[in-house]
């Protein structure tokens, strides 16, 4: 049963169904979509959905599909989050981005997932699934693994007992080898994947750290197999999320929680 079709809820629940019902790879949809997405009747997406196009929180294209809207977009960057984050982190993944001609990339922990909040892309670079607003497994996955290696054990033991899916034959998915690896990554700050999530397709990630020690994101840099020596890319990818760290106010006398 849909969620919606539950009795007792509000106007403004049934908004933030419509607008919740886009996300990556969903950022178009037409009223069908809509309706199918949140299990309300179509007369109700309709009305819904023209509310929020007169104000601004939905656009609408003349095929009659409709899109998120500029006010709302601009309403997320507001994000207590993401847009500090973002701010102080691009002038080093810029850095990164123009000395390795490779991806870069910025993510925060969502539930059981990695979250890409900011992502610099090079032409000539390996071709990724990834894109801002996109997801990531948090086993396979260079930010997913340093992501939940600082999350603490429930968050862990969550993750394996939903299953570790293979999505190539180098997928981590034994239990105590993936223990075994976010161990360490605990104690380097540093995870290496090796076409784990993708084939053809390395990443190394390190940790940034806000003022009370905690792990708030996570930097990588993806580059092909085999096209760069990954011990040459961990020293500007930990050096990067230091920095970052830093202008979060983090201090080695803090620690890492």
């Amino acid at each position: 049963m849909p969620r919606t079709s539950q009795p007792g809820r509000s106007v403004s629940a049934r908004l933030f169904d419509v607008l919740f019902a886009f996300r990556p790879g969903r950022s178009r949809l037409t009223l069908a979509d809509l309706t199918r997405e949140t299990g309300l009747p179509h007369a109700t997406v309709r009305r819904l959905a023209l509310e929020l196009v007169a104000a601004g929180a939905l656009d609408r294209a003349p095929d009659g599909s409709f899109s998120v809207g500029l006010r709302l977009w601009q309403l997320g960057t507001l994000a207590p989050l993401s847009v500090p984050l973002r701010t102080i982190a691009l002038p080093f993944m810029d850095d990164l981005h123009t000395a390795l001609r490779q991806h870069v990339q910025l993510a925060v922990l969502e539930g059981t997932e990695a979250v890409l909040v900011e992502r610099l892309s090079a032409g000539s670079a390996v071709d990724v699934v990834s894109k801002i607003g996109g997801r990531l497994p948090l086993h396979c996955s260079g930010v997913g693994k340093v992501l939940l290696a600082h999350a603490g054990p429930e968050l862990m033991e969550q993750v394996i007992a939903r299953g570790l899916q293979a999505y190539t034959d180098r997928t981590v998915t034994a239990p105590a080898r993936l223990r075994a690896l976010l161990a360490e990554c605990r104690e380097t700050g540093v995870a290496v994947v090796r076409q784990e999530r993708t084939p053809g397709v390395e990443s190394v990630a390190t940790r940034v750290i806000n003022a009370d020690g905690e792990v708030v994101a996570a930097l990588s840099v993806v580059v092909g197999a085999g096209s760069v020596d990954l011990r040459t890319v961990r020293p500007a990818v930990i050096a990067s999320g230091l920095a970052v760290s830093r202008r979060l106010g983090w201090r080695p006398s803090a620690g890492v929680r």
